[in-house]
């Protein structure tokens, strides 16, 4: 390749290759969907020029939590037990708050063995991007049902199950989330400017992303497979992704345009299309739209609900501004002074 050649090489604000944002080789089945959402994140992190030294990559144990390998080779990262990713990311982002905490697990990982501490996590708003790669299975171990697998889909063997799934954004919305969305790893348009949006959003952003399983779950009666999902999928919105850096420049002609402001002045902007008219600031009417379009078979994708109004867990906690594992001995340890006015006021 000659001098030219190089510098024509497309960089980003920080003067990054998009090569400089992926990880190691995929050893996931070919045609995996996580494989795409691990694209889509290289993508995200490249066009929002962030140094793969200030992020940590967070994980369980799954199919799933292989991909933090995947992208931003430079990046910190911490693999965690089955279902432990939520309490590790929350020491973590405390330890840490200045670290871009971005986590990717599935639906066996947070909706089974790790439920509980996705609870915690969702109802703490702690800021970090939370992504689920979904495919309705456990894959590692042979494609048993998860715990997000709907009522009556089948197996490969014909096995069909017989329980009510857990939806994570519902769930998700309830205990308290500020940001969720529903995407779909094959759906590059849609899911960039979500994943961009996550990043940018101050609390928990949660994007549970139906991810096919071409080995135990892409087959007729799969009702999280690449063809049922693109049967069923109803997208509330065509989505944009302005950062602040850029000219902020809206089309309004048609009126059916909503710009949401992040705290950094970025945006991300709504078109509304006709099929859908969605209040994303409202939890009542998100929780509507879920049940509805449960009870109708539909697969809801895009923005579901967002509130930039509620205070994240590091501004619950009030935090110094320096990361607490950087604090020296001495700082941490209060004066005679200090320490006795603290012990008077238990008396």
């Amino acid at each position: 390749m000659t001098t030219q050649e190089v510098n024509q090489v497309p960089r980003n604000k920080i003067n990054l290759e998009k090569k400089d944002y992926v990880g190691g080789v995929s050893t996931l089945c070919t045609g995996c969907g996580h494989d795409q959402i691990t694209n889509h994140i290289v993508t995200a992190f490249y066009n929002l020029s962030i140094n793969p030294h200030d992020v940590a990559k967070m994980s369980g144990i799954g199919c799933s939590s292989k991909t933090p390998g995947y992208f931003l080779s430079k990046a910190h990262g911490f693999n965690s037990m089955h279902g432990r990713m939520a309490p590790v990311s929350t020491g973590s982002k405390v330890a840490n708050q200045h670290l871009i905490h971005i986590g990717v697990s599935g639906d066996g990982d947070s909706a089974s063995i790790g439920f509980g501490g996705f609870a915690h996590l969702m109802r703490r708003n702690l800021p970090m991007t939370y992504i689920v790669a979904n495919n309705g299975v456990y894959g590692l171990t042979k494609g048993q049902f998860s715990a997000t697998a709907d009522k009556g889909a089948k197996l490969k063997s014909g096995e069909q199950n017989p329980f009510e799934n857990i939806d994570l954004c519902t769930m998700a919305l309830d205990l308290g989330c500020t940001f969720i969305a529903r995407s779909f790893s094959g759906d590059a348009k849609q899911l960039v400017p979500l994943l961009q949006a996550a990043l940018k959003h101050k609390g928990t952003a949660l994007i549970d992303v139906i991810s096919p399983c071409v080995t135990f779950n892409n087959h007729d009666g799969s009702t999280k497979s690449f063809s049922y999902v693109k049967e069923h999928d109803i997208s509330l919105q065509e989505l944009g992704f302005i950062p602040a850096t850029e000219a902020i420049t809206v089309d309004y002609a048609e009126g059916t345009m909503e710009v949401v402001q992040l705290p950094d002045g970025s945006q991300l902007t709504l078109k509304k299309l006709n099929s859908r008219e969605h209040n994303v600031h409202s939890r009542l009417d998100a929780a509507k739209l879920l049940y509805e379009s449960k009870e109708k078979g539909e697969l809801l994708t895009g923005l579901l609900y967002i509130d930039e109004t509620r205070s994240n867990f590091s501004d619950t906690l009030n935090l110094c501004d320096k990361p607490l594992a950087h604090l020296t001995e001495k700082e941490l340890r209060p004066s005679r002074e200090a320490f006795s006015k603290v012990m008077k006021a238990f008396k």
